[in-house]
């Protein structure tokens, strides 16, 4: 692992105020790079930039609202403005669901494609230019094994992040020869607050931690992987336990037991 790869870059990491997010920005942090964070709360965001030792000079709180994501296309040009340059775009803020379809609105559903898809691409496509000027740059993307088949009480956040895996592959082929990385990564359980995070069917909170979540894989561990899946320029990394990965497996080569066993097994 070439460990001076982030060193002086500038990333750019969304959702960086809690859970793999922050996490990201430290590891980024001890790497070496110049850290951009965005997120909704500005008072976390002051607080995860202080824990990691950042200063002024290498690194910058840019507040943004994905689900505002109209505004999102003017947020570039205050990067470069104190870095000149961005190199990696790493898209992990989101929000999941906990509710079945039958009980969940039109409007909860419109919220998650605002927040995990039109937010996440509007950002990229802002930087876009400034990639294919450069001639280089990186954008990873956060998804969930939940967005390679769709997962009980997760439909809305299913399609989201299945609708992420189409939008990058575009891009990633479009841009190949402009020297622009894609990463698309697909986290399973991990030990985060997304299930206390998410919405209800009517648009509301759960509110509380799903034991899978609980017995998730560490967010430091998950963000040190996926800052070396960007490194070593993979196309995309599943971060994920067993449950999660034999059910990419059976969903892969065996889809019809994939379809009775997902029916019944406990998702949450």
């Amino acid at each position: 692992m070439n460990h001076q790869y982030y060193k002086n870059k500038v990333v750019w990491i969304t959702g960086a105020s809690s859970g793999i997010g922050e996490e990201l920005v430290k590891e980024a942090a001890k790497r070496g790079a110049k850290i951009v964070l965005s997120a909704r709360r500005i008072k976390e965001l002051e607080r995860v930039k202080k824990e990691c030792g950042l200063t002024k000079t290498n690194s910058l709180i840019l507040p943004l609202d994905l689900e505002d994501y109209k505004r999102l296309k003017n947020a570039p040009k205050k990067v470069t403005d104190q870095f000149q340059s961005i190199d990696i775009l790493i898209n992990n803020g989101g929000i999941s669901q906990r509710s079945y379809t039958y009980e969940t609105s039109i409007q909860t559903y419109e919220k998650l494609m605002d927040v995990n898809y039109f937010g996440n691409i509007a950002l990229s496509l802002a930087v876009l230019p400034i990639f294919r000027k450069q001639k280089n740059g990186v954008i990873a993307s956060v998804s969930s094994v939940a967005g390679l088949f769709g997962v009980p009480l997760r439909s809305g956040y299913s399609a989201t992040k299945a609708a992420l895996t189409g939008f990058y592959e575009s891009l990633r082929a479009e841009n190949a020869s402009e020297g622009i990385k894609v990463t698309l990564v697909y986290p399973g359980f991990i030990k985060t607050q997304i299930s206390n995070n998410a919405l209800k069917g009517d648009g509301s909170q759960q509110g509380k931690m799903d034991h899978a979540i609980e017995k998730g894989i560490a967010p430091d561990e998950c963000a040190r992987k996926i800052l070396d899946a960007i490194a070593e320029n993979k196309n995309e990394i599943v971060i994920a336990g067993f449950k999660e990965r034999f059910g990419i497996f059976l969903h892969t080569f065996f889809p019809g037991i994939f379809a009775k066993s997902i029916a019944k097994i406990k998702v949450t």
